[in-house]
């Protein structure tokens, strides 16, 4: 393959289908991770208990997360990665100008108003990044996929820390709905220039199956390379979702007077962003998507570990070690990518989207399995014993699934 010069390789990784994803996921980042920022606010002004209905409308999220994710991945396959773009931004921005006006509603069953809010958007929330990576590889030369993801992902994952800042300049927590939902509405008018997958464009018209869910279930070496992408990504959502959203729940343990979950998912992901688009370079550096992920998931667990038990007696520590837990679980876009390569055009889109949705959507589980060993084990314990089973799925999969680096996506399945 010829080589190509330095301005070639910009303009492909600067083209208008990479900068209009990464902006997409941009927004997308800020509305997943708003309601995790002003959990605690927004449940104490509505009058309701953050953590006991908080987890419940989290879990509610979550769970549209896990059907939007089936939903939007057939979609995407069937009709083309560019209705998933439109689609999904529309349902989740409408959905997050709502939580808006929540002040506004009724009193009376105010908890399942919010929930069935978070439920929407997560549905709508669930397409945006699958559908994105899944564009953007099939739209850039092999051998850029990597960093051109990366890319996408590194400035789309600044999204949190601007909803952070937003959260404490914008003088409400509703306001900083509405900002979110405003931003994606502007992005429609944006993704107007978006140009449709020339390799999903080969097949549209093809009699081939495309976006069959049930198929990764059908044939036990195609199932095996699903669970293995999910398993792989587990580690991203336990950090995020164990260690950063229920940070507050450490504080007393480590003997700290008090941790903002928001700003411990702010620091988080500002590590998460440099780390995803270190791990595009890092994977094109060692030619391999698999051993990138793996250096970042031993990376990942050393900081784990001392976090959890190497004296974080101080508020200011805790949120260095979710800067270096970010940093190792950098390697979403990779993970997502190696989902992307590892299935045919006519499921991809299915499994992009389907997979890191699979993955937030067993935050629930995780949850419950952490509340579980709460019952036996103090939180610190809790925490270790279930970072155990998630990193040991994760780094066995890494190891054991096949390598895309430099794979032809020009197949079906």
């Amino acid at each position: 393959m010829q080589e190509l010069s330095l301005s070639s390789k910009l303009k492909h990784i600067f083209s208008i289908p990479v900068v209009i994803s990464a902006l997409g996921y941009f927004v997308d980042i800020y509305d997943l991770l708003l309601f995790g920022i002003v959990r605690i606010p927004s449940l104490k002004d509505l009058g309701l208990n953050p953590d006991v209905d908080g987890t419940f409308i989290l879990n509610c999220q979550m769970v549209g997360l896990l059907l939007g994710g089936v939903l939007w991945g057939v979609f995407g396959d069937k009709k083309g990665r560019l209705s998933v773009l439109f689609g999904s931004i529309l349902v989740y921005s409408l959905a997050n100008i709502a939580c808006g006006f929540l002040p506004y509603f009724p009193k009376e069953h105010l908890v399942y108003q919010y929930a069935l809010l978070r439920f929407i958007a997560g549905i709508g929330l669930a397409g945006e990044l699958g559908a994105g990576i899944t564009l953007v590889s099939e739209s850039l030369p092999k051998n850029l996929r990597a960093i051109g993801t990366s890319v996408v992902a590194g400035f789309g994952l600044m999204g949190a820390v601007v909803a952070q800042l937003t959260v404490e300049l914008a003088g409400g927590w509703n306001i900083s709905y509405m900002i979110g939902g405003g931003l994606g509405i502007l992005l429609l008018f944006l993704r107007i220039s978006v140009s449709e997958s020339g390799i999903y464009k080969n097949i549209e018209h093809e009699s081939v199956s495309k976006g069959n869910f049930f198929s990764f279930f059908t044939h036990k070496d195609r199932l095996i390379r699903y669970l293995k992408c999910i398993a792989v990504g587990l580690p991203t959502w336990y950090c995020i979702g164990i260690l950063a959203v229920l940070a507050n729940q450490f504080a007393p343990e480590l003997g700290i007077t008090e941790i903002s979950p928001g700003k411990a998912i702010m620091w988080a992901y500002v590590g998460i962003s440099v780390g995803d688009l270190m791990s595009g370079f890092i994977s094109h550096a060692l030619k391999s998507r698999k051993m990138a992920i793996f250096y970042m998931l031993v990376f990942t667990l050393i900081g784990v570990a001392i976090m959890l038990f190497g004296n974080t007696n101080t508020e200011t520590k805790y949120y260095i070690f979710c800067v270096w837990l970010g940093l190792g679980t950098g390697y979403w876009a990779m993970f997502v990518t190696l989902a992307a390569e590892q299935f045919g055009t006519n499921i991809r889109n299915t499994a992009t989207t389907t997979v890191p949705n699979m993955v937030r959507g067993l935050v629930p589980v995780m949850i419950l399995a952490f509340d579980f060993f709460k019952n036996s084990f103090s939180i610190i314990v809790s925490a270790a014993l279930l970072g155990v089973i998630v990193f040991g799925l994760a780094i066995y999969s890494a190891l054991t699934i096949s390598e895309t680096h430099n794979k032809d996506l020009e197949f079906t399945e």
